[in-house]
């Protein structure tokens, strides 16, 4: 009786094979006759190759930001008959808004005009819809509203700029595009799968998790799951870019596509920072430490308040002048606002709401004050993909102490020409210690730090970036 069944369901599936494989091409079919509707011929009646990046939050004032706006500055000097589109879900502001804010905050001015798509449903992608399987739930997010931007704009070459790796199918297979990545943090990690499976408690893996190993092996199964249909959807890309060695790493252990994959630092904007005169300290009425990061939560802003107030409160630096601790970064949406009050409320119970400034949003030319007037230049986030901001601290001048592991420990804080050039450190007391040790340096030896970091950091300017990147994506153009 199996086997009478068997042949009619074998004959049933391959008919909704055909069906669904006639369907997708039916949709692929209708989406190419929609290419025309956004960018219209241009004066020598040929249609401009539409290249499009995916980027929903693309007014945040983050590193990926500056990758995003140095990137269509570099390939609109590079390529004429182009047209440059940006998906985002930004509809509180206006294009021309969206532009002069990435004039103000990372000094970068396109020379060509640029298409705004807006999308209705970015609130798709908030990890906030998604208490509970939050990695899953965002990627299928961003697969519908990735639907809903090639709906609204199909082009001829994607590509994902901030991570939603979900969506280079749907370009790809439905699209017709030749797609492309820039990835700058894997959505999942082999250190993440590692971390559940030690039963660690991170911003990540909650204590309830950890306690129990029932839900412990649980959710390593369900990473083990995503992990693969991770490495499936990513290897879709032609192109694939990662902002560094610890990356790099990562994406070829889960997408397994090496000679499409190349390391493209990203762009900071150091020629600006170095600008800067370095001169030995003269002031020493105030030392201040300043961060720069977005306010999320990898970024581990607690453990820079309280490394901060255990500073103070063991007073190590005795009779020394005062110290202030400057938190700079940007705010994308109401749960980095809600985080931002949540450090002040922090900063209360710790008895340093006084000691602590924090600065959101802030326009270019006062972060380059605040940076030339810092001593130290604080950085937090295990495992940090790459770390701009590190960078940024660096070229301007200040004793960087960033954290031991990914991209500053590989890429950044590394000894040049045999020379220091900053120093790492993992927990509260690790950072306590190394502030105090940096601040009770000779003013000689700090500047002979600063100058060997300033030396270091020209690998990661513009023009580097503009060189690896026009490589990377040359075969999306051909």
């Amino acid at each position: 009786m199996l086997c009478s069944l068997l042949i009619p369901a074998l004959f049933l599936s391959g008919i909704l094979c055909v069906c669904l494989v006639v369907l997708l091409w039916g949709i692929r079919l209708w989406i190419q006759q929609r290419k025309n509707q956004l960018i219209s011929a241009g004066k020598d009646g040929k249609r401009p190759l539409l290249v499009a990046f995916f980027h929903p939050y693309c007014n945040a004032g983050g590193g990926g930001e500056r990758v995003l706006w140095c990137a269509i500055r570099t390939l609109q000097k590079k390529y004429r008959n182009i047209a440059c589109v940006v998906y985002t879900g930004d509809r509180d502001t206006t294009g021309e808004e969206i532009v002069e804010g990435a004039f103000r905050r990372f000094n970068i001015k396109l020379t060509h005009p640029v298409k705004f798509v807006f999308l209705e449903n970015r609130y798709l992608v908030e990890a906030s819809l998604y208490p509970h399987f939050t990695l899953l739930g965002q990627s299928l997010g961003s697969v519908f509203l990735g639907w809903e931007a090639l709906l609204k704009c199909v082009p001829d070459i994607y590509i994902d700029s901030m991570g939603y790796a979900f969506t280079l199918p749907l370009f790809k297979y439905l699209g017709g595009c030749c797609v492309g990545c820039y990835v700058h943090y894997p959505t999942i990690s082999t250190d993440m799968l590692s971390v559940v499976r030690n039963q660690d408690t991170r911003f990540n893996n909650a204590a309830f998790i950890t306690n129990s190993p029932l839900f412990s092996k649980f959710k390593l199964a369900y990473y083990y799951f995503f992990a693969l249909l991770y490495g499936l959807v990513g290897s879709c890309s032609d192109v694939i870019m990662v902002n560094s060695s610890w990356t790099l790493n990562h994406i070829l252990s889960l997408w397994r596509a090496g000679a499409c994959t190349s390391v493209v630092y990203p762009p900071c904007d150091v020629q600006t920072f170095l600008d800067i005169p370095l001169e030995e300290e003269k002031s020493t009425t105030e030392y201040t430490i300043v961060s720069v990061s977005q306010f999320r939560p990898e970024k581990d802003h607690p453990l820079q308040i309280r490394a901060f107030a255990k500073l103070l409160k063991e007073k190590r630096l005795g009779q020394q002048p005062s110290l202030k601790l400057i938190l700079i970064g940007g705010c994308r949406n109401q749960q980095d606002e809600e985080r931002v009050n949540n450090l002040k409320r922090l900063c209360e119970d710790l008895g340093v709401s006084n000691d602590v400034t924090f600065r959101i949003n802030v326009p270019f030319e006062e972060l380059k004050r605040h940076l030339a007037e810092a001593t130290i230049g604080l950085h937090t986030m295990w495992n940090e993909h790459f770390g701009i901001g590190v960078v940024e601290c660096m070229a301007a001048g200040t004793v960087i102490l960033a954290h031991n592991s990914g991209g500053p420990k590989l890429d950044i804080v590394v000894p040049y020409e045999g020379h220091i050039t900053g120093f790492l450190a993992e927990n509260e007391d690790n950072y306590a210690d190394m502030m105090a040790y940096i601040l009770t340096l000779s003013p000689e030896k700090r500047l002979e730090i600063r100058e060997n970091a300033r030396r270091s950091v020209h690998r990661f300017s513009d023009q580097h970036f503009e060189e690896t990147f026009l490589l990377s994506v040359e075969p999306l153009f051909k």
